[in-house]
């Protein structure tokens, strides 16, 4: 297996970590200047940075200084991504297909600022989302192939790669403030999009590269499991479980308040001290890295975001993506003639789904859980992370059909699936939907023959993004899936415009659509 690299920020970004770290960022932040943390940590310096700091400690020091004349002087401030939605479109599919060129984004020139330069094209989320997003983009992908957009998926597949030739993981986005967390791992299957058609079967440096990424990610996320000996020890992002098996959870080496959102969180820690403080901070980081920031799932009191552990949780969805990694690395390593190591991962990939079965089901709520390592025993909380064992197809029958009826009996709803049966003020809780996990949730039941609930849910959650669109033009982030005539809730900041994983989500079940059409 490949040696995991330490993650290392490159010299080339230092300055913004460097930045994030001065005086001047720290009393920006919490000034109040800017509502939404994420824009002065996207701001571009006019001028050398020792040029600022030098003027800031001296300016700073007079009577009538004024920061936002100071930040005006010496930073440019990013714009959310225009959408144009000043052009009407009379379908969402036309929508689409016109903002693909608006959220694409050429290779970038390496700046002074917080942004990682990449050296070929790639879709942004848009809004404020203005960089690339790791898992955000399989499921964007799903739109672009459609779309015929097949060369940008291929780049942003190689994006992705050159971030982790340089960092040691996959970053959350390409921004120096997410270099020390990743997201889920979702390379492989973002490569199987590709590999899996007639046109890269043939292509063997191309999959030799592609598996390579593929092994370097697992070494990533399996770090340290061989000093593991102990019931529940956890290393970075491996767990030893009593059997003696691993399963993976969420984290973040970084104890600190995040950058984008700086002030948000220094609002939250107010009231925490020393190790309490880092230990809140690494969890609303490692909560980031699972993508769901934030959720009941990582809460102890599901109405409290201060009562977060997210480091204390063995995710479901993340052991089916690992366990969905495992076997096509299997798959792809055989396919380069390469027995010995497809034979080792097909292995881990029995072991891992034995583990699921055994810590992550449970056979009274007919449903796939997370797991407490504090408590010992499986989470309370409910959600559509649940489907993904579907979705890779380790469930058996029984348990997929179990499954199927909790889905169709309590999470779905009028305008689709909602997130999972708690309802609190964070956004990935009831009453929001959300693009990805619908994917999932329909794949996943088409693997076990459940057609009809599949196409219930696809119909449900279409509806609801046409008729959104159909009232204000655009397509959402997120979407209240409880009562379609509101906005959805919850989250740091408003609910963003765009956006690449509806737009992807979307139109791959068009595609699906079609195909039963024609089966019709």
């Amino acid at each position: 297996m490949s040696k995991v690299k330490v993650l290392n920020p490159p010299q080339e970004f230092t300055d913004s970590l460097t930045f994030f770290d001065s005086a001047l960022f720290h009393q920006v932040q919490t000034s109040g200047l800017f509502k939404d943390s994420k824009q002065f940590a996207d701001a571009t310096p006019k001028t050398s940075w020792s040029k600022i700091y030098h003027e800031f400690e001296r300016q700073s020091a007079q009577a009538n200084f004024n920061l936002a004349d100071f930040v005006t002087e010496f930073f440019s401030l990013p714009e959310p991504i225009e959408l144009e939605q000043h052009i009407v479109h009379k379908t969402v599919a036309e929508h689409v297909e016109a903002l693909w060129p608006v959220l694409m984004k050429q290779p970038d020139e390496q700046g002074n600022n917080s942004l990682l330069p990449l050296k070929r094209p790639y879709i942004v989320p848009g809004g404020r989302f203005r960089e690339i997003y790791y898992w955000d983009s399989y499921f964007t992908a799903l739109g672009l192939l459609h779309s015929g957009r097949r060369e940008l998926v291929k780049s942003m597949l190689l994006n992705f790669i050159q971030l982790q030739q340089s960092i040691g993981c996959i970053p959350n986005g390409n921004r120096s403030y997410y270099y020390s967390r990743s997201q889920p791992p979702i390379l492989a299957m973002m490569a199987d999009l590709l590999v899996s058609s007639d046109t890269e079967t043939s292509d063997t440096q191309f999959l030799t590269q592609c598996t390579e990424a593929m092994e370097t990610e697992y070494a990533f996320w399996m770090q340290g499991a061989e000093q593991l000996s102990q019931p529940y020890e956890a290393h970075r992002h491996v767990v030893r479980m009593p059997n003696g098996g691993l399963l993976n959870r969420y984290w973040d080496d970084q104890g600190t308040p995040r950058p984008e959102s700086y002030a948000e969180d220094m609002h939250a820690a107010a009231d925490k001290h020393g190790d309490e403080k880092t230990h809140f901070y690494r969890n609303i980081r490692a909560a980031c890295e699972s993508g769901w920031d934030f959720s009941s799932r990582w809460l102890a009191d599901p109405e409290d975001l201060q009562s977060i552990q997210t480091t204390e949780i063995v995710p479901i969805d993340l052991n089916c993506l690992m366990y969905k990694l495992e076997v096509l690395l299997s798959n792809y390593w055989g396919k380069l003639g390469e027995q010995t190591k497809s034979l080792e991962y097909l292995q881990k990939s029995e072991q891992r789904k034995q583990n699921i079965q055994s810590y992550l089901w449970n056979a009274e709520l007919g449903f796939y859980m997370d797991f407490n390592l504090l408590t010992q025993r499986q989470s309370k909380i409910i959600s559509l992370a649940g489907v993904l064992p579907l979705f890779v197809a380790l469930a058996e029958p029984s348990q997929a059909a179990a499954v199927a009826s909790r889905l169709k009996n309590e999470f779905l709803s009028v305008g689709g699936l909602i997130t999972t049966l708690c309802q609190t003020q964070q956004q990935w809780d009831a009453p929001n939907g959300w693009a990805p996990l619908h994917w999932f949730a329909v794949k996943g039941l088409q693997q076990y023959q459940q057609d009809d609930l599949a196409s219930q849910i696809m119909q449900k959650w279409l509806s609801t993004v046409e008729r959104y669109f159909q009232l204000n033009g655009s397509l959402m982030e997120k979407y209240n899936v409880q009562q379609i005539e509101y906005s959805a809730q919850g989250g740091e900041y408003e609910v963003q415009h765009g956006f690449g994983w509806t737009n992807g989500v979307t139109m791959a079940f068009y595609k699906m659509l079609e195909g039963e059409s024609a089966q019709a």
